[in-house]
């Protein structure tokens, strides 16, 4: 597909800003090169075309109102005529490629449009909702507790945030909802760095620089090697059905009472298995920067735990774990005055939208006080994540439990963020902690 080329100048984005708002490896230093950007776009062109090399055409959607504006309308702005998840051009075709022509990598719901996205969601949705999760809080507390005691356990207080705990406590969480076996752990942790970071060469392949087709196909392959695992839990929860998220799931019918696809249980184990945890690791890395940065804040939570809504809140705005959804335009159309073509597609940037000064009093900066904080980090409309209250009642149980017992974060080294623009995690954050 190639898009209408930008009107005239006037709303084509310098290719400068362009990279630095859309290329993965930007993102390996968002808060310098990323962010800076989205700054000059929402204030000289919140409604832009980015043209770079490689990529389809894009329009950068950077303000919160126009982010929302594209959100609110599913059929207008449209999830399935392209890939919802930025690719290169030769990472799309050869998506195409083994995907009949069509770049709908999964039967998930990033990758539908209503009706089917409605009526595929009514056939989980409830089990997501915050009183039915509240069963496993207790479930979640206990791992918490094991977590925060190795936390207070290593030498002098000192160890890797990221690599040491958060990319652990919200798998086990998670592993523990869908009843899988925590041997399990390891291969579904790979799946999940394959499945966000095929453009970082230090998460995929250590000792070559990727080519977009070469880092399409690890994306690709990842799914597939998930596909393959969790058919044998399709296959054993409709046969022996149990009290876990994995037999809800494959045991799911549709309106006419049948089983739902294997694909599309496949599609909700993946979408579920993989962001539900990447996503919450990545939210509790940025708030243990903030408290490092912010140590009053820190105190303050510590003095008063009716805060930690906030902190998560803010945490999720203010890292934004999922950069980009994109769209597009079903008919010709405008946003802010800007005449959009049919066929058009459109990157929605949720970090910019979290940054927009006329949402949020010094955007740029941590606060868990902010109020209100009506911020995009779940998304918003039909396509709001699913699984945010399971991320925020665990993301709450971990703050109180280790809040009692550390008096201070320190950074001992700079945070290593991914170098992806879809899914935003950490690498390492080395980091010191002060018992209280």
């Amino acid at each position: 597909m190639t898009a209408a080329p930008a009107q005239d100048q006037g709303t084509r984005i310098p290719d400068d800003i362009a990279r630095a708002a859309v290329l993965p490896e930007s993102y390996g230093d968002e808060h310098n090169i990323t962010y800076p950007a989205f700054r000059w776009l929402r204030n000289n062109m919140p409604m832009g075309q980015a043209h770079i090399d490689g990529y389809d055409p894009l329009w950068l959607v950077t303000k919160y109102d126009d982010i929302m504006t594209v959100e609110r309308d599913p059929v207008l702005f449209n999830a399935t005529a392209n890939n919802p998840i930025l690719q290169t051009r030769p990472g799309d075709d050869f998506i195409k490629s083994v995907n009949g022509g069509t770049t709908r990598l999964m039967d998930a719901f990033p990758f539908m449009d209503p009706p089917e996205h409605t009526k595929m969601r009514k056939t989980t949705g409830n089990w997501f909702m915050s009183k039915n999760i509240k069963r496993y809080e207790d479930q979640m507390r206990a791992i918490a507790r094991e977590d925060v005691e190795k936390m207070l356990s290593h030498d002098n207080g000192e160890f890797d945030w990221v690599t040491d705990f958060a990319l652990y406590f919200p798998l086990r969480v998670v592993m523990g909802l869908f009843g899988m076996p925590l041997e399990d752990m390891p291969f579904m942790l790979k799946i999940t760095q394959e499945f966000f970071g095929p453009s970082d060469p230090e998460v995929v392949s250590p000792m070559d620089e990727m080519t977009p087709d070469q880092a399409s196909r690890a994306f690709q392959a990842a799914i597939s090697s998930a596909y393959e695992w969790f058919h044998g839990f399709i296959e054993d929860r409709r046969e022996n059905p149990q009290d876990d998220l994995l037999s809800m799931i494959a045991n799911a019918t549709t309106e006419d009472g049948e089983l739902l696809p294997e694909s599309f249980v496949s599609g909700q184990y993946m979408q579920l298995a993989t962001a539900s945890h990447d996503t919450t690791s990545t939210t509790v890395t940025g708030a243990a920067i903030a408290a490092a940065r912010h140590p009053e804040q820190w105190d303050a939570v510590r003095a008063d735990h009716s805060l930690i809504p906030g902190l998560i809140e803010e945490s999720v705005r203010w890292v934004s774990p999922v950069k980009h959804f994109c769209r597009s335009a079903s008919e010709d159309t405008e946003i802010r005055g800007v005449k959009i073509a049919k066929g058009d597609r459109l990157m929605l940037n949720y970090p910019s939208g979290n940054r927009d000064e006329e949402y949020f009093d010094n955007a740029e900066d941590f606060d868990l006080k902010r109020s209100p904080n009506k911020h995009l980090g779940f998304g918003y409309g039909a396509h709001m994540c699913i699984g945010q209250p399971i991320a925020r009642q665990e993301m709450r149980v971990f703050w109180e439990e280790l809040l009692p017992h550390v008096k201070k974060i320190e950074l001992t080294g700079d945070p290593k963020p991914l170098k992806a623009n879809f899914v935003a995690s950490y690498k390492s954050l080395p980091v010191k902690i002060t018992k209280a």
